[in-house]
């Protein structure tokens, strides 16, 4: 990820978001309280972000490691326990960052979630960070405790729709507002199986397709659908980059909001990466017909 163009990205879009907040306040006449960082939006936003994509596995060593080597990049780098002060009032504008960097929808998506585990299991009757937040969940490798993502992908591998849940619920519970915005064929496994769900979905414009399960009476599918369905391997390739490359999971968390910041920081990360898994030699124009 080249710095530069991150920075002036993000620079713009920031300068856009504080025009557009500062039309729906009241101006104030008094001077505004409170301390005014040394960095500016730009600069934190960019540094939360950049860590996602940077290798390291730790936001310490990497903070440490900008302050020595990329001190010319940022020559009013805060201290590191400044930045962390700091870290909790990029949530929003991170969050905004983040739908702005959604992807073109093509008529072809797959939808998938994975868990996102907070603590080890057998920490679990003594974590106290996500208490009356997190809840204990199985996946397909196991009993889990924290929350799940679920998000909606294209063919091309863009980010279209994520929302973020906890381990107990039903996949098929937020299918219906992560699919607001799309239309087309939408592609999940067996766990998206509800006629209701269909028809709801089916009345929206989506066409849901799923493998069926074993105590199901078989059906017959176009072979595009056949074929994509054997291709749902993208979206899982993604929640993997998403765990190990953009570090989005990982059991260090000491406050609620700064798990937030790490999970949109690592979601906008991958927006940005040059190469995403993608699905070669299918004609969009033939499935979303």
């Amino acid at each position: 990820m080249d710095l530069t163009t991150l920075f002036c990205d993000i620079d713009d879009f920031v300068k856009a978001f504080q025009e557009k907040k500062d039309s729906h306040f009241i101006a104030l006449t008094r001077k505004k309280r409170g301390v005014t960082p040394r960095m500016s939006l730009s600069e934190l936003l960019t540094i939360i972000v950049l860590y996602h994509s940077s290798g390291f596995k730790n936001f310490k060593c990497f903070y440490f490691y900008l302050r020595e080597q990329k001190k010319s990049e940022f020559p009013s780098i805060l201290s590191y326990s400044r930045f962390i002060d700091w870290m909790p009032y990029c949530l929003i504008p991170l969050c905004s960052y983040l739908h702005s960097r959604r992807g073109r929808h093509t008529g072809i998506s797959f939808i998938d979630s994975t868990p996102i585990k907070v603590c080890r299991n057998i920490r679990i009757p003594r974590h106290k960070v996500f208490k009356n937040m997190a809840t204990g969940g199985r996946g397909s490798m196991g009993w889990f405790y924290g929350f799940k993502l679920h998000i909606i992908v294209s063919e091309v591998g863009d980010l279209l729709s994520f929302k973020l849940t906890k381990a107990n619920t039903d996949d098929r519970v937020p299918v219906k507002e992560l699919c607001r915005h799309l239309s087309g064929k939408l592609y999940g496994d067996r766990g998206y199986v509800g006629k209701k769900l269909f028809e709801d979905l089916f009345g929206m414009g989506v066409h849901l397709v799923t493998n069926i399960r074993s105590n199901m009476k078989n059906k017959l599918l176009p072979w595009e659908d056949k074929v994509l369905l054997r291709k749902r391997f993208i979206i899982e390739t993604i929640n993997d980059q998403l765990k190990n490359i953009s570090n989005i999971e990982h059991t260090r968390h000491r406050s609620p909001v700064n798990f937030m910041v790490n999970m949109i920081a690592g979601l906008i990360s991958y927006t940005w990466q040059e190469k995403k898994p993608a699905i070669r030699g299918v004609s969009s124009a033939l499935i979303a017909r």
